[in-house]
């Protein structure tokens, strides 16, 4: 067991569109403009605003999510993310209490918070509510629970407290502010940190899938730093800090020992189409030996030389389409690869790649590297999206057949043929086909992470150094 002390504060809101990235990617950027050393997390599964933290402040962002880890995971990630940084900076997801679904907190913003015992600020969105609104919102979002409980008997510690410890204002007027500070301080107790005025060209622009990634927002560090600038003319960061500093020490469990075999090349897919992983899923693989050669379907034409494994993880593809289909000889190297019986790990728009076409968002299909049957395309809303548990029917690469891993599923394309070796369950008990499992292949939109099941990295490494064995290299 080992004792966590750096300072952290999360910046959560009452709703999705509150402003919770701006605002973090600001305090980001100022806090390092300031002199300190901030770590970035995010609540949840989502892989993108991690990105922006990434790019604000040039050190790796982790994914902080209680569903698809165990909590000693999730400590342990928030440990690792705090090493040599002065300050932790947790970004929330959807509104403060949303969880799993309806009717429980679990894997939400609270419930991080809880677990990780960190000071809320409360981001809210100004416009169009008047002060006395707020106030009764926050009041509101500070007093449930102390009646009713969130999670279920024995998942949990019940809440005693929402854990919102200061308030912070978006989009408001450098008119409306004082008084509005003030309304709100006199009816809920709690101080407010600053605010941040509407600013011309400084939003971070949303499409299909939320955010766009870092590289395609035009002058994503100019914006930032007009945002900093603006939360350092208008914010008391020596409150945040002292905020922060009152984060009690956190007991983190030490990690079970890892046993690291001999090195293990596994090609991973990373370029403009293929972005999406979970920085600490990776960490784990190396740490059993696992020796990552990054390489690009879009410019690249073979694999890296020796790969015995290989990852093709989600983002874009749909967007690349046409570029993707052109790299003919990628597309047939891949083919030849996984046919051939390399282990392979294909989430989303990996397993989209895998296809044999996929449309671009103009509805025009190109050839993909037809490893599996039927195409792919925009199915024009938002597909089987949401946490579930993906159970294998069959036992193969990833699973023994009725083994079950947590996973999250998001996606607006969807496939002819989504392949039924796993099923994917919701809490609800809806449920779908879950994907491709056979003994050397996992292609399916859910994503997990490796960290999500005991023993799953050395079963995964383990197929690879079969593989080897067998190629006799």
């Amino acid at each position: 067991m080992s004792s966590l002390t750096t300072p952290r504060v999360m910046i959560a809101a009452p709703a999705s569109g509150s402003g919770k990235t701006t605002v973090t990617c600001a305090l980001l950027r100022t806090l390092a403009l300031v002199g300190e050393r901030p770590a970035a997390f995010k609540c949840g599964p989502d892989y993108i605003d991690p990105m922006f933290h990434t790019a604000v402040t040039g050190a790796p962002a982790r994914n902080l999510d209680l569903f698809l880890q165990p909590e000693a995971g999730v400590l342990a990630a928030l440990a690792r993310g705090c090493r040599g940084a002065s300050l932790g900076v947790l970004e929330g997801v959807m509104g403060f209490y949303d969880g799993l679904g309806g009717d429980t907190a679990l894997a939400g913003s609270w419930h991080l918070a809880e677990v990780t015992k960190t000071p809320v600020v409360l981001v809210l969105r100004c416009r169009g509510m008047s002060a006395l609104t707020a106030a009764a919102q926050v009041r509101g979002l500070m007093s449930y629970g102390e009646t009713a409980g969130l999670l279920p008997e024995g998942t949990a510690p019940r809440r005693k407290n929402s854990g919102i410890a200061a308030l912070f204002l978006d989009q408001l007027s450098p008119a409306s502010y004082p008084a509005m500070k003030k309304i709100l301080e006199r009816e809920t107790g709690l101080p407010v940190l600053g605010f941040l005025p509407p600013l011309a060209d400084c939003g971070l622009e949303s499409r299909h899938l939320g955010l766009v990634t870092p590289d395609a927002l035009p002058d994503l560090r100019g914006k930032v730093d007009r945002l900093a600038a603006a939360l350092r003319e208008n914010a008391d960061l020596d409150l945040l800090g002292k905020l922060a500093r009152e984060a009690p020490p956190l007991e983190v469990p030490d990690p079970p020992p890892v046993p690291k075999g001999e090195p293990v090349p596994v090609a991973i897919a990373r370029d403009r189409a293929f972005s999406f992983y979970y920085r600490d899923a990776l960490e784990l693989l190396e740490e059993a030996g696992a020796e990552l050669l990054p390489f690009s379907p879009l410019e690249d034409e073979a694999l890296p030389r020796g790969a015995k494994g290989l990852l093709l993880g989600g983002g874009y593809p749909e967007l690349f389409a046409e570029a993707l289909s052109r790299n003919r000889a990628m597309r047939a190297a891949i083919r030849a690869v996984v046919q051939g019986g390399l282990p392979t790990v294909a989430e989303c728009g990996g397993y989209l790649y895998l296809n044999e076409s996929l449309s671009d968002p103009e509805g025009n299909p190109w050839p993909m590297a037809g490893v599996l049957p039927g195409g792919a395309r925009n199915a024009g809303k938002l597909r089987r999206f949401g946490y579930g548990l993906l159970t294998a029917r069959e036992t193969g690469l990833l699973l023994d057949a009725g083994e079950s891993l947590p996973a999250h599923s998001f996606h607006y394309w969807q496939s002819d043929r989504e392949g039924e070796g796993l099923r994917f369950r919701k809490r609800d008990g809806r449920n779908w086909p879950g994907g491709w499992q056979t003994g050397t292949l996992y292609a399916g939109f859910p994503h997990f992470h490796f960290g999500g099941r005991p023993g799953l990295v050395r079963r995964f490494l383990s197929k690879c150094m079969e593989y080897q064995r067998e190629e006799g290299t």
